[in-house]
């Protein structure tokens, strides 16, 4: 057996009990042999501030950078506020990509997987953090692309995944992340 790629899954929500946790979870769950995806947590990280960025980081930026540069790969499962990123979510970004032209970010292939209980499904912060994205030189997954609505009503009262529909999509979804992954690795 082949070790499975590591991926790194950033939650663009610190709320232990939000639907963004709770779908990251799934994802976990759902996710091919092939993939090991790892919640790698941000809301310790110190907002970016290049004052502190010396010889000598804040020792939470250094290990978040460590952690996202040996990952072969990195899912971001993300909510949207105010039709954009959450600010915990770009500080994580901004942190991994300095100092500059050292980005922690360069060159891996990512994926989105954007959710909201409204319909719009996170539709202007999926978009927004592609922008960032094409900028770090991240390769990411164009299709299938994942925005889940209505994603109050796909959850038990455990935080299990119960819409069978969802289950599915993720799970092709994720086979097409590996296949993503690999792909840009042969590169």
């Amino acid at each position: 057996m082949t070790t499975p790629r590591d991926v790194v899954v950033i939650v663009g929500s610190l709320r232990k009990e939000s639907f963004t946790r709770k779908l990251a979870n799934a994802l976990r769950a759902l996710a091919p042999t092939s993939l090991a995806l790892a919640i790698v947590e941000i809301g310790q990280l110190p907002h970016y501030n290049q004052d502190l960025d010396g010889e000598t980081p804040p020792a939470e930026w250094a290990a978040f950078r460590a952690r996202v540069a040996k990952a072969d790969a990195v899912l971001f499962v993300t909510p949207e506020y105010n039709r954009s990123v959450p600010g915990v979510l770009k500080n994580a970004i901004d942190v991994g990509s300095r100092p500059y032209g050292k980005s922690a970010w360069s060159g891996k292939p990512c994926a989105i997987v954007s959710n909201s209980p409204g319909q719009l499904s996170a539709f202007g912060a999926n978009h927004h953090l592609r922008q960032s994205l094409v900028f770090l030189n991240m390769p990411a997954m164009q299709q299938p692309e994942a925005y889940i609505g209505g994603v109050a009503a796909l959850f038990d009262a455990q935080g299990q995944l119960v819409n069978d529909s969802t289950r599915d999509f993720l799970k092709k979804f994720l086979d097409a992340f590996a296949a993503w992954i690999d792909k840009i690795a042969a590169k």
